[in-house]
Protein backbone atom coordinates (compact mmCIF):
# COMPACT_ATOMS: atom_id res chain seq x y z
CA UNK A 1 0.00 0.00 0.00
CA UNK A 2 1.32 3.36 -1.16
CA UNK A 3 0.67 6.35 0.80
CA UNK A 4 0.70 9.46 -0.86
CA UNK A 5 4.45 11.33 0.97
CA UNK A 6 3.70 14.46 2.39
CA UNK A 7 6.25 17.27 2.00
CA UNK A 8 7.64 18.83 5.17
CA UNK A 9 7.52 22.71 5.08
CA UNK A 10 8.98 24.22 7.60
CA UNK A 11 6.16 26.04 9.60
CA UNK A 12 5.84 28.10 12.76
CA UNK A 13 7.36 26.71 15.82
CA UNK A 14 5.23 24.08 17.75
CA UNK A 15 6.15 23.98 21.73
CA UNK A 16 7.54 21.01 22.82
CA UNK A 17 5.18 18.49 25.24
CA UNK A 18 8.65 18.31 27.13
CA UNK A 19 9.46 21.98 27.35
CA UNK A 20 6.22 22.76 29.49
CA UNK A 21 6.74 23.80 32.78
CA UNK A 22 4.57 21.70 35.65
CA UNK A 23 1.25 22.72 36.35
CA UNK A 24 1.17 24.89 39.28
CA UNK A 25 -1.63 21.90 40.68
CA UNK A 26 0.96 18.90 39.86
CA UNK A 27 3.73 21.63 41.85
CA UNK A 28 1.28 22.28 44.62
CA UNK A 29 0.31 18.59 45.03
CA UNK A 30 4.07 17.99 45.54
CA UNK A 31 4.57 20.82 48.54
CA UNK A 32 1.47 19.77 50.04
CA UNK A 33 3.04 15.83 49.97
CA UNK A 34 6.27 17.09 50.99
CA UNK A 35 4.92 19.35 53.87
CA UNK A 36 2.67 16.50 55.62
CA UNK A 37 5.42 13.85 54.89
CA UNK A 38 7.97 16.38 57.15
CA UNK A 39 4.89 16.95 59.49
CA UNK A 40 4.53 12.90 59.81
CA UNK A 41 8.11 12.33 60.92
CA UNK A 42 7.86 15.25 63.48
CA UNK A 43 5.15 13.14 64.80
CA UNK A 44 7.47 10.27 65.24
CA UNK A 45 10.09 12.36 66.56
CA UNK A 46 7.72 13.87 69.20
CA UNK A 47 5.87 10.68 70.28
CA UNK A 48 9.65 8.82 70.43
CA UNK A 49 10.75 11.60 72.54
CA UNK A 50 7.96 11.51 75.45
CA UNK A 51 8.33 7.67 75.57
CA UNK A 52 12.19 7.58 75.40
CA UNK A 53 12.56 10.47 77.93
CA UNK A 54 9.87 8.66 80.32
CA UNK A 55 11.55 5.40 79.95
CA UNK A 56 14.42 6.38 81.24
CA UNK A 57 16.88 6.23 77.87
CA UNK A 58 20.15 8.41 77.66
CA UNK A 59 19.60 11.81 76.96
CA UNK A 60 21.17 12.52 73.69
CA UNK A 61 18.11 9.95 72.76
CA UNK A 62 15.35 11.73 73.63
CA UNK A 63 17.44 15.06 73.15
CA UNK A 64 17.86 15.13 69.84
CA UNK A 65 14.02 13.65 69.01
CA UNK A 66 12.78 16.63 70.66
CA UNK A 67 14.91 18.93 69.08
CA UNK A 68 14.05 17.41 65.88
CA UNK A 69 10.76 17.80 66.76
CA UNK A 70 10.75 21.67 67.18
CA UNK A 71 12.97 22.34 64.54
CA UNK A 72 11.01 20.18 61.73
CA UNK A 73 7.85 22.78 61.80
CA UNK A 74 9.85 25.36 60.86
CA UNK A 75 11.86 23.10 58.07
CA UNK A 76 8.40 21.69 57.11
CA UNK A 77 6.90 25.58 55.72
CA UNK A 78 10.15 27.08 54.56
CA UNK A 79 9.88 23.48 52.09
CA UNK A 80 6.18 23.96 51.46
CA UNK A 81 6.18 28.02 50.70
CA UNK A 82 9.24 27.50 48.37
CA UNK A 83 8.30 27.53 44.81
CA UNK A 84 10.53 26.42 41.87
CA UNK A 85 11.55 29.49 39.36
CA UNK A 86 9.90 29.69 35.98
CA UNK A 87 11.46 29.45 32.64
CA UNK A 88 11.48 33.21 31.06
CA UNK A 89 12.11 31.64 27.78
CA UNK A 90 11.64 28.56 25.27
CA UNK A 91 7.33 28.08 26.60
CA UNK A 92 5.83 31.10 25.21
CA UNK A 93 2.73 30.68 23.22
CA UNK A 94 2.83 29.65 19.54
CA UNK A 95 0.36 31.64 17.18
CA UNK A 96 -1.21 29.92 14.26
CA UNK A 97 0.01 31.11 10.61
CA UNK A 98 -2.47 33.19 9.11
CA UNK A 99 -2.50 30.43 6.24
CA UNK A 100 -3.61 27.25 8.52
CA UNK A 101 -6.51 28.92 9.75
CA UNK A 102 -9.44 27.10 8.54
CA UNK A 103 -12.48 28.89 7.53
CA UNK A 104 -15.07 30.17 9.74
CA UNK A 105 -18.88 27.77 9.67
CA UNK A 106 -21.68 30.10 8.82
CA UNK A 107 -25.15 30.09 10.02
Amino acid sequence: MNRPHRSHQPGPPVQSVTSVPQSLAEEQASRIRRYLLTMAVRTVCFVGAAVTGMRGAPAWVWGSMAIAAIVLPYIAVVMANAVRSRPTQGSGPVAPSSDDRPEQIQP
